[in-house]
């Protein structure tokens, strides 16, 4: 028999360039570089300061009352079907009810779209606004997802800077220098991963007028909404939206601490109903109905969760953070190679600048965390995975001895990589 491939003059078929040309430097692929250098042969406990599901920790289990609605919905046998593209009727109007609650409008069911956690709600959102020659203005330090589903979308991603001095504001006179005619919108994370601070009243009140002088919508994406503990409020970005059409990205993960539930939802907060005239929304109900939809029984568990979760559950976590943040500020304090310019406030990380100059042997972020990891067993996001080479996100959701031990293995480990001269 000939071989098969003598038969082929050619083979057309080829792997998508925007795909393999995407950024390389997601925070799971930075992750699993990093703990590609773990000591096998150290037997203390890895310290997890690296990751952002603090779902694995006792600290951070669910309200039984998310898990009863789980049950009970599975042993309804009312959820076991398929579930429409945007999502169960009964789910969007109790999403609709509970975005409400914080804004001067009342949502109805019809502004609710339910994706498969929010992951997939980003990619919904960059897909529906991606065109020739489009672009659209990122946070940097950000969330390195945005960057990589416009780079697959053919979406021009353009970032303006989260400054550290004035508690990670927005620099707004960036967001005018970068914006062009083809700007079509910019995003906003509040609270904020990586930075964790809380963006106040006031100054999203200036982002909307800029976005509205500019003629771009927003983009909240508030996946750690309410999960605040310093002096500003969460307020979202939707309270706005008589001013700029505001699509608002969110889900169970966080607040629930239930990021393996995969329940996830966009919301058009434009009371205005300019996203419905510009065909964005028609675009996004088009784009979910050639998608995969988040569990059925998920989505019947959703008025039950939202209904009949206590305040004690939430205020509960929100201190076991607030205590958490303050340990890691404070110790962060005594290591001289790492500055923190803005104790935490909100979500569950840190970002810290790193001195390389005070260390020997270590040239950059990447490298720092590679050699912890090896050293210490302790897992660190290095800071260029969200655009800030030379930094560090430290996530402080996770046990309490557990975090005290891992920053004090950090401070050894800088204290023997500390240059002689210093």
């Amino acid at each position: 028999m000939d071989d098969v491939d003598s038969e082929v003059a050619q083979w057309r078929f080829s792997a998508s360039n925007a795909v393999v040309n995407a950024p390389s430097t997601s925070i799971r692929s930075a992750l699993h570089a990093v703990m590609a250098n773990l000591d096998e042969n150290d037997e203390r406990p890895v310290a997890l300061l690296g990751f952002g599901d603090p779902s694995v920790f006792p600290s951070f289990r669910t309200t039984p009352v998310a898990e009863d609605a789980i049950v009970s919905a599975l042993r309804s046998a009312k959820f076991n079907c398929y579930a429409p593209a945007a999502g169960i009727p009964t789910a969007r109007c109790a999403i609709a009810e509970y975005l409400s609650g914080d804004l001067p409008y009342k949502l109805s069911p019809d502004d609710v779209f339910l994706t498969s956690g929010c992951t997939q709600a980003i990619e919904i959102v960059v897909s529906v606004l991606s065109q020739p020659g489009a672009n659209i203005l990122l946070p940097r330090p950000g969330f390195s997802l945005y960057e990589e589903q416009c780079a697959s979308s053919g979406l021009d991603g353009r970032h303006f800077n989260l400054v550290p001095d004035r508690e990670w504001e927005i620099d707004l006179d960036m967001v005018e220098a970068l914006a062009d005619d083809n700007t079509v919108a910019m995003v906003v994370i509040n609270p904020c991963n990586p930075c964790g601070n809380v963006l106040s009243y006031q100054h999203l009140s200036k982002v909307a007028e800029t976005a509205k002088k500019l003629g771009i919508m927003l983009i909240a994406d508030e996946v750690y909404d309410h999960l605040t503990f310093g002096k500003n409020p969460f307020v979202r970005m939707g309270a706005f939206g008589q001013t700029v059409p505001v699509l608002t990205l969110g889900s169970l993960s966080k607040r629930w601490l239930v990021p393996g539930w995969r329940l996830g939802w966009i919301a058009a907060t434009d009371p205005n109903g300019i996203l419905k005239n510009t065909k964005i929304i028609k675009c996004i109900e088009r784009r979910l109905s050639m998608s995969t939809v988040s569990a059925t029984f998920v989505q019947g568990a959703v008025p039950e969760i939202l209904k009949n979760t206590k305040d004690d559950f939430f205020k509960k976590t929100i201190e076991t953070l607030r205590k958490l943040a303050d340990l890691c500020y404070t110790k962060l304090q005594e290591i001289d190679c790492i500055e923190c310019p803005h104790k935490p406030e909100g979500s569950m990380f840190v970002m810290v600048k790193l001195d390389i100059s005070y260390l020997d042997d270590i040239q950059d972020d990447f490298e720092f965390c590679c050699k912890l990891v090896k050293e210490e067993s302790v897992v660190i996001l290095p800071g260029v995975a969200v655009g800030m080479k030379n930094w560090l996100r430290i996530t402080f959701a996770i046990e309490s001895s557990t975090l005290d031990d891992a920053l004090d293995r950090l401070k050894s480990f800088c204290k023997r990589h500390q240059k002689q001269t210093i």
